[in-house]
Protein backbone atom coordinates (compact mmCIF):
# COMPACT_ATOMS: atom_id res chain seq x y z
CA UNK A 1 0.00 0.00 0.00
CA UNK A 2 1.38 3.94 -0.75
CA UNK A 3 1.82 5.55 1.98
CA UNK A 4 0.67 9.30 1.67
CA UNK A 5 0.57 10.54 4.80
CA UNK A 6 3.27 11.76 7.06
CA UNK A 7 2.70 11.89 10.82
CA UNK A 8 5.22 13.77 12.81
CA UNK A 9 5.23 12.55 16.83
CA UNK A 10 6.74 14.66 19.59
CA UNK A 11 7.50 11.71 21.78
CA UNK A 12 7.22 12.25 25.97
CA UNK A 13 5.98 9.82 28.90
CA UNK A 14 2.31 10.17 28.87
CA UNK A 15 1.58 12.87 26.39
CA UNK A 16 2.11 12.58 22.77
CA UNK A 17 1.76 15.34 19.95
CA UNK A 18 0.96 14.45 16.48
CA UNK A 19 1.31 16.64 13.27
CA UNK A 20 -0.39 14.95 10.59
CA UNK A 21 0.15 15.87 6.61
CA UNK A 22 0.00 14.92 3.24
CA UNK A 23 3.31 14.14 1.79
CA UNK A 24 3.44 17.47 -0.01
CA UNK A 25 3.08 19.11 3.42
CA UNK A 26 -0.78 19.38 2.98
CA UNK A 27 -2.40 20.07 7.02
CA UNK A 28 -4.64 17.48 7.76
CA UNK A 29 -5.08 17.40 11.42
CA UNK A 30 -3.46 18.42 14.26
CA UNK A 31 -3.84 16.17 17.96
CA UNK A 32 -2.66 15.41 21.47
CA UNK A 33 -3.12 11.92 22.69
CA UNK A 34 -2.15 9.94 25.91
CA UNK A 35 0.12 7.21 25.02
CA UNK A 36 -3.11 4.55 25.22
CA UNK A 37 -4.72 6.72 22.96
CA UNK A 38 -1.92 6.94 20.87
CA UNK A 39 -1.70 3.56 20.68
CA UNK A 40 -5.02 2.95 19.99
CA UNK A 41 -5.07 5.94 17.31
CA UNK A 42 -1.98 4.10 15.40
CA UNK A 43 -3.60 0.88 15.02
CA UNK A 44 -6.96 2.25 13.64
CA UNK A 45 -4.80 4.57 11.15
CA UNK A 46 -4.13 3.60 7.69
CA UNK A 47 -0.10 2.94 7.11
CA UNK A 48 1.23 6.32 6.85
CA UNK A 49 5.33 7.73 7.60
CA UNK A 50 5.72 8.05 10.90
CA UNK A 51 8.60 10.39 11.72
CA UNK A 52 9.97 10.25 15.45
CA UNK A 53 12.98 12.48 17.33
CA UNK A 54 16.15 9.71 18.29
CA UNK A 55 15.35 9.79 21.65
CA UNK A 56 15.35 7.48 24.53
CA UNK A 57 12.07 5.66 23.92
CA UNK A 58 11.98 6.34 19.99
CA UNK A 59 13.81 2.62 19.02
CA UNK A 60 10.96 0.98 20.94
CA UNK A 61 8.05 3.13 19.33
CA UNK A 62 10.08 2.54 15.93
CA UNK A 63 9.63 -1.04 16.88
CA UNK A 64 5.91 -0.73 17.72
CA UNK A 65 4.84 1.24 15.05
CA UNK A 66 6.57 -0.69 13.12
CA UNK A 67 4.71 -3.62 13.58
CA UNK A 68 1.25 -1.93 12.88
CA UNK A 69 2.16 -1.65 9.30
CA UNK A 70 3.81 1.85 9.42
CA UNK A 71 7.04 3.08 7.79
CA UNK A 72 8.74 4.49 10.67
CA UNK A 73 12.33 7.30 10.74
CA UNK A 74 13.76 8.39 13.33
CA UNK A 75 15.94 11.98 12.84
CA UNK A 76 18.53 13.38 14.92
CA UNK A 77 17.05 15.86 17.29
CA UNK A 78 19.64 18.98 16.33
CA UNK A 79 18.45 18.27 12.40
CA UNK A 80 14.70 19.62 13.72
CA UNK A 81 15.96 22.54 16.22
CA UNK A 82 16.61 24.64 12.92
CA UNK A 83 12.99 24.24 11.73
CA UNK A 84 11.35 25.11 15.06
CA UNK A 85 8.95 28.48 14.64
CA UNK A 86 9.62 30.89 17.27
CA UNK A 87 8.43 29.52 20.75
CA UNK A 88 8.93 26.05 21.40
CA UNK A 89 6.20 23.55 22.48
CA UNK A 90 4.97 20.06 21.59
CA UNK A 91 3.45 21.15 19.05
CA UNK A 92 6.15 23.38 16.97
CA UNK A 93 7.91 20.16 17.63
CA UNK A 94 6.01 18.01 16.13
CA UNK A 95 5.48 20.37 13.43
CA UNK A 96 9.26 20.67 13.03
CA UNK A 97 9.75 16.85 12.71
CA UNK A 98 7.65 16.75 9.50
CA UNK A 99 9.09 19.61 7.88
CA UNK A 100 12.62 18.03 8.90
CA UNK A 101 11.98 15.01 7.66
CA UNK A 102 10.42 16.39 3.95
CA UNK A 103 13.97 17.53 3.47
CA UNK A 104 15.31 15.56 0.56
CA UNK A 105 18.63 15.84 1.46
CA UNK A 106 17.50 14.87 4.86
CA UNK A 107 19.63 12.03 7.29
CA UNK A 108 17.50 9.53 9.08
CA UNK A 109 18.63 7.54 12.49
CA UNK A 110 18.69 3.89 12.08
CA UNK A 111 16.03 1.86 14.04
CA UNK A 112 18.19 -0.63 16.53
CA UNK A 113 16.47 -3.96 17.37
CA UNK A 114 16.27 -5.54 20.75
CA UNK A 115 19.47 -7.55 20.95
CA UNK A 116 21.15 -4.31 20.19
CA UNK A 117 19.23 -2.54 22.80
CA UNK A 118 20.09 -5.33 25.35
CA UNK A 119 23.84 -5.37 24.30
CA UNK A 120 23.72 -1.68 24.60
CA UNK A 121 22.51 -2.29 28.33
CA UNK A 122 24.87 -4.27 29.35
CA UNK A 123 28.01 -1.92 27.77
CA UNK A 124 26.73 1.18 29.85
CA UNK A 125 26.23 -0.44 32.82
CA UNK A 126 29.83 -1.91 33.21
CA UNK A 127 30.95 1.80 32.28
CA UNK A 128 29.19 2.93 34.88
CA UNK A 129 30.32 0.48 37.42
CA UNK A 130 33.98 1.93 36.19
CA UNK A 131 33.08 5.20 36.90
CA UNK A 132 31.71 4.41 40.27
CA UNK A 133 35.22 2.76 40.97
CA UNK A 134 36.68 5.04 39.82
CA UNK A 135 35.04 7.89 41.47
CA UNK A 136 35.44 5.80 44.58
CA UNK A 137 39.40 5.15 44.39
CA UNK A 138 39.78 9.01 43.81
CA UNK A 139 38.08 9.60 47.30
CA UNK A 140 40.23 7.27 48.73
CA UNK A 141 43.47 8.99 47.17
CA UNK A 142 42.19 12.46 48.32
CA UNK A 143 41.24 11.66 52.14
CA UNK A 144 45.07 9.76 52.45
CA UNK A 145 46.39 12.87 50.96
CA UNK A 146 44.87 14.76 53.87
CA UNK A 147 46.64 12.82 55.77
CA UNK A 148 50.17 13.01 53.85
CA UNK A 149 50.25 10.00 51.87
CA UNK A 150 50.76 10.61 47.97
CA UNK A 151 48.58 7.84 46.09
CA UNK A 152 49.26 7.30 42.16
CA UNK A 153 46.21 6.84 40.37
CA UNK A 154 44.60 3.89 39.02
CA UNK A 155 43.06 1.00 40.28
CA UNK A 156 46.37 -0.55 40.70
CA UNK A 157 47.07 1.26 43.73
CA UNK A 158 44.39 -0.02 45.85
CA UNK A 159 47.12 -2.78 47.30
CA UNK A 160 49.20 -0.07 48.25
CA UNK A 161 45.89 1.45 50.20
CA UNK A 162 45.25 -2.03 51.96
CA UNK A 163 48.93 -2.17 53.20
CA UNK A 164 48.66 1.26 54.45
CA UNK A 165 45.25 0.68 56.53
CA UNK A 166 47.06 -2.85 57.38
CA UNK A 167 50.23 -1.54 59.18
CA UNK A 168 50.08 -2.05 63.09
CA UNK A 169 51.68 1.30 63.59
CA UNK A 170 49.17 3.22 61.01
CA UNK A 171 48.83 6.53 62.26
CA UNK A 172 45.60 7.37 60.76
CA UNK A 173 42.47 8.26 62.93
CA UNK A 174 39.90 5.38 63.32
CA UNK A 175 37.43 7.22 61.94
CA UNK A 176 39.10 7.22 58.80
CA UNK A 177 40.01 3.79 58.99
CA UNK A 178 37.14 2.65 59.01
CA UNK A 179 35.83 5.32 56.06
CA UNK A 180 38.48 4.04 54.09
CA UNK A 181 37.77 0.49 54.57
CA UNK A 182 33.63 0.63 53.97
CA UNK A 183 35.34 2.45 50.27
CA UNK A 184 37.48 -0.70 49.82
CA UNK A 185 34.27 -2.47 49.99
CA UNK A 186 32.25 -0.99 47.48
CA UNK A 187 35.21 -0.95 45.42
CA UNK A 188 35.95 -4.68 45.65
CA UNK A 189 32.18 -5.04 45.16
CA UNK A 190 32.26 -3.31 41.86
CA UNK A 191 35.16 -4.82 40.57
CA UNK A 192 33.81 -8.14 40.78
CA UNK A 193 30.42 -7.11 38.76
CA UNK A 194 32.81 -5.37 36.08
CA UNK A 195 34.78 -8.72 36.01
CA UNK A 196 31.42 -10.81 36.00
CA UNK A 197 29.62 -7.87 32.89
CA UNK A 198 33.32 -8.63 31.20
CA UNK A 199 33.35 -12.35 31.32
CA UNK A 200 29.55 -11.82 29.93
CA UNK A 201 30.65 -9.32 27.16
CA UNK A 202 33.33 -11.97 26.40
CA UNK A 203 30.85 -14.51 25.27
CA UNK A 204 28.58 -12.46 23.78
CA UNK A 205 31.06 -11.45 21.31
CA UNK A 206 31.94 -15.10 20.51
CA UNK A 207 28.10 -15.78 19.39
CA UNK A 208 27.98 -13.21 16.38
CA UNK A 209 30.01 -13.74 13.18
CA UNK A 210 30.27 -10.32 13.28
CA UNK A 211 31.90 -10.06 16.13
CA UNK A 212 34.67 -13.01 15.33
CA UNK A 213 35.88 -10.93 12.10
CA UNK A 214 36.09 -7.97 13.83
CA UNK A 215 38.33 -9.20 16.16
CA UNK A 216 40.81 -10.41 13.77
CA UNK A 217 41.86 -6.36 13.23
CA UNK A 218 44.78 -5.43 15.28
CA UNK A 219 43.68 -3.47 18.35
CA UNK A 220 40.38 -4.84 18.26
CA UNK A 221 39.20 -7.09 21.25
CA UNK A 222 35.66 -8.25 22.18
CA UNK A 223 34.83 -4.72 23.67
CA UNK A 224 35.08 -2.74 20.74
CA UNK A 225 33.41 -5.55 18.79
CA UNK A 226 30.47 -5.60 21.52
CA UNK A 227 29.98 -1.53 21.49
CA UNK A 228 30.12 -1.86 17.27
CA UNK A 229 27.65 -4.53 17.45
CA UNK A 230 25.22 -2.84 19.57
CA UNK A 231 25.71 0.92 18.78
CA UNK A 232 26.85 1.23 15.17
CA UNK A 233 24.37 1.03 12.50
CA UNK A 234 23.66 -1.38 9.52
CA UNK A 235 26.87 -0.86 7.52
CA UNK A 236 25.25 -0.53 3.94
CA UNK A 237 23.69 3.25 5.85
CA UNK A 238 27.43 4.76 4.81
CA UNK A 239 28.51 4.99 1.11
CA UNK A 240 32.29 4.43 2.09
CA UNK A 241 34.95 3.71 4.96
CA UNK A 242 35.25 7.56 5.48
CA UNK A 243 31.39 8.14 6.33
CA UNK A 244 31.39 5.68 9.04
CA UNK A 245 34.70 7.80 10.26
CA UNK A 246 33.00 10.96 10.25
CA UNK A 247 29.56 9.31 11.92
CA UNK A 248 32.32 8.11 14.86
CA UNK A 249 33.33 12.12 14.81
CA UNK A 250 37.17 10.36 13.92
CA UNK A 251 37.54 13.07 10.79
CA UNK A 252 38.86 16.56 11.06
CA UNK A 253 36.40 19.67 11.60
CA UNK A 254 36.31 21.42 8.64
CA UNK A 255 36.41 25.76 8.94
CA UNK A 256 36.61 25.84 4.60
CA UNK A 257 35.37 29.10 2.97
CA UNK A 258 35.73 31.02 -0.24
CA UNK A 259 37.41 27.81 -1.71
CA UNK A 260 40.15 27.98 0.85
CA UNK A 261 40.07 24.53 2.73
CA UNK A 262 40.79 24.59 6.58
CA UNK A 263 40.92 21.54 8.64
CA UNK A 264 40.74 21.45 12.29
CA UNK A 265 40.73 18.78 15.11
CA UNK A 266 38.73 15.75 14.92
CA UNK A 267 35.09 16.75 15.37
CA UNK A 268 34.27 14.31 18.21
CA UNK A 269 30.61 14.51 16.90
CA UNK A 270 30.12 11.20 16.46
CA UNK A 271 29.14 8.23 18.57
CA UNK A 272 31.81 8.33 21.86
CA UNK A 273 31.88 4.67 23.07
CA UNK A 274 33.03 2.99 19.98
CA UNK A 275 35.94 6.47 19.05
CA UNK A 276 37.34 5.63 22.63
CA UNK A 277 37.23 2.23 22.37
CA UNK A 278 39.50 2.59 18.78
CA UNK A 279 41.81 5.19 19.98
CA UNK A 280 42.69 2.92 23.25
CA UNK A 281 43.00 -0.14 20.77
CA UNK A 282 45.14 2.48 18.69
CA UNK A 283 47.20 3.43 21.52
CA UNK A 284 47.76 -0.29 22.51
CA UNK A 285 48.96 -0.70 19.21
CA UNK A 286 51.74 2.03 19.80
CA UNK A 287 52.98 1.01 23.02
CA UNK A 288 56.20 -0.01 23.52
CA UNK A 289 55.35 -4.18 22.87
CA UNK A 290 52.99 -3.15 19.52
CA UNK A 291 55.78 -1.36 18.38
CA UNK A 292 58.02 -4.09 17.91
CA UNK A 293 55.48 -5.69 14.98
CA UNK A 294 55.44 -2.16 13.13
CA UNK A 295 58.29 -1.88 10.23
CA UNK A 296 59.58 1.19 9.85
CA UNK A 297 59.06 1.51 5.96
CA UNK A 298 55.50 1.00 6.49
CA UNK A 299 52.78 3.93 6.37
CA UNK A 300 52.26 3.74 10.37
CA UNK A 301 56.07 3.29 10.86
CA UNK A 302 56.66 6.35 9.11
CA UNK A 303 54.01 8.07 11.05
CA UNK A 304 55.79 7.27 14.31
CA UNK A 305 58.88 8.89 13.10
CA UNK A 306 57.56 12.08 12.73
CA UNK A 307 54.62 12.59 14.23
CA UNK A 308 53.21 12.60 18.12
CA UNK A 309 51.66 9.37 19.58
CA UNK A 310 48.31 10.61 20.24
CA UNK A 311 48.24 11.98 17.00
CA UNK A 312 49.11 8.88 15.28
CA UNK A 313 46.81 6.97 16.89
CA UNK A 314 43.64 8.92 16.55
CA UNK A 315 45.00 8.75 12.20
CA UNK A 316 45.23 4.78 13.61
CA UNK A 317 41.97 4.55 14.73
CA UNK A 318 40.62 6.50 11.52
CA UNK A 319 41.63 4.16 9.62
CA UNK A 320 40.34 1.03 11.59
CA UNK A 321 37.18 2.50 11.56
CA UNK A 322 37.53 2.63 7.18
CA UNK A 323 38.69 -1.18 7.54
CA UNK A 324 36.00 -1.98 9.73
CA UNK A 325 33.58 -0.78 6.95
CA UNK A 326 34.92 -2.61 4.08
CA UNK A 327 35.23 -5.78 5.71
CA UNK A 328 31.79 -6.21 7.37
CA UNK A 329 30.24 -4.69 3.42
CA UNK A 330 32.51 -7.58 1.98
CA UNK A 331 31.86 -10.20 4.87
CA UNK A 332 35.78 -10.58 5.11
CA UNK A 333 38.50 -11.35 7.72
CA UNK A 334 41.03 -8.88 7.89
CA UNK A 335 44.00 -8.52 5.98
CA UNK A 336 47.38 -7.34 7.07
CA UNK A 337 48.24 -5.10 4.17
CA UNK A 338 51.97 -5.58 4.22
CA UNK A 339 51.35 -9.16 3.58
CA UNK A 340 49.03 -8.80 1.14
CA UNK A 341 51.43 -6.71 -0.67
CA UNK A 342 54.16 -9.06 -0.28
CA UNK A 343 51.89 -12.25 -1.22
Amino acid sequence: MDKNTMIGVDLAKNIFQLHITTMTGALLSKKKLSRDRFKEFMKSHEPAIVVLEACSSAHYWAETLGDMGHDVKLIAPQYVKPFVKRQKNDAADAEAIVVAAQRPEMRFVAAKTKEQRAKAVLFRSRDRLIHHRTEHVNALRAVLYEYGYVIPQGIASIRRIEDILARPNCDLPDLVCDECRHLLEQISSNTKLINAKTDLIKQLAKQTNMARQLQTIPGIGPMTAMAIDAFAPPMDLFKNGRGLSAWLGLVPRQYSSGGKERLGRVSKAGQADIRRLLIIGAMSRLNWLGRKSIPEESWLGKMLARKPKMLVAIALANKMARTIWAMLTKETDYRDPTISATA
